[in-house]
């Protein structure tokens, strides 16, 4: 049974995925502002485990939900699909099934692997979703899942391209084969939206805080470039010679999962919320602090 959404009034708050990029950046400004939080890793909570997510939920008594966990290899989900589906649809629908219980809010961070990566303009959030890869197909099967059965109080955020100081990302592998390599060889025909998960973070605090209507908002940085334009951008600002940086194609390098090539999204949501779109992804990148001198 779902009960109506509670009023946001003591804030506490309940983060799966505790060791990820998003949830690190968001549970240092959570616990900051005095904000009640639980965080559960994955050793914690298994999202295949239905009884286990709703005996969480349950248990903990959250006003908000933030699922920052889910199945993130790319190239692994084109052979373990299903898998990757128990995690990423079935999970965040279990997820969404406990908080509709409760009256709680939730957060599902999403992708823009959603789309094919055909069009011309920067996708709006209402755009046709037809994703190209596996993961793709599964996380949207988690935005519909969320948005199904949360109509009030479910919110699918669209990321991309996202970095920070911890963690696996393209930034901080930049920075690490630019003290390694003399030359470095990167894509420079898939468009995209670099991503600081600090900003994020804070547009999740932003949106649950104004009480924002629930939907479908394209969360990432403003502005585009390359994955080429980065590493150059990445150089830049470490002080290391730009023409070290090769620019190859996407066929040069094959993986088993395809990329879209144009990731880029429209910002026009935000006007919902009442918040201006984030900030672009070059002053995203030299105040997050993720780049280290050379």
């Amino acid at each position: 049974m779902t009960v109506p959404i509670r009023e946001v009034t003591t804030s506490r708050w309940l983060v799966t995925g505790a060791a990820g990029m998003l949830a690190t950046e968001l549970l240092s400004r959570l616990r900051a502002g005095g904000h009640p939080v639980v965080a559960c890793g994955r050793d914690e909570l298994d999202l295949r485990d239905v009884p286990a997510v709703h005996r969480l939920v349950s248990d903990c008594r959250p006003d908000v939900v933030v699922n920052c966990a889910g199945w993130t290899a790319v190239d692994d989900a084109e052979t373990c699909e299903e898998e990757a589906m128990a995690v990423n649809g079935c999970g965040a629908r279990a997820l969404a099934e406990a908080c509709g219980r409760l009256g709680a809010r939730m957060i599902q961070p999403s992708t823009d692997y959603v789309f094919d990566g055909t069009a011309l303009d920067p996708y709006p959030e209402d755009a046709w979703a037809r994703p190209i890869n596996a993961y793709g197909r599964t996380k949207l099967a988690g935005e519909r899942a969320v948005l199904e059965t949360l109509p009030r109080g479910g919110y699918v955020l669209r990321t991309a391209w996202l970095y920070a100081a911890t963690g696996r990302n393209f930034v901080r592998t930049m920075v690490r084969l630019e003290r390694e390599n003399p030359v470095v060889h990167v894509v420079g025909d898939q468009i995209g939206q670099p991503t600081w998960a600090g900003d994020l973070a804070g547009r999740i605090l932003a949106l649950v805080g104004g009480g924002a209507p629930p939907g479908i908002y394209h969360a990432t940085n403003s502005g585009q470039t390359s994955w080429y334009g980065l590493a150059v951008e990445i150089f830049k600002l470490v002080g290391a010679d730009t023409g070290r940086v090769n620019e190859v194609r996407t066929k040069d390098f094959p993986r088993p999962a395809r990329r879209p090539a144009y990731g880029v999204l429209g910002h026009g949501g935000w006007s919902r919320a009442g918040l201006p779109p984030m900030r672009h992804w070059r002053e995203a990148l030299r105040a997050s602090g993720v780049l280290v001198p050379g």
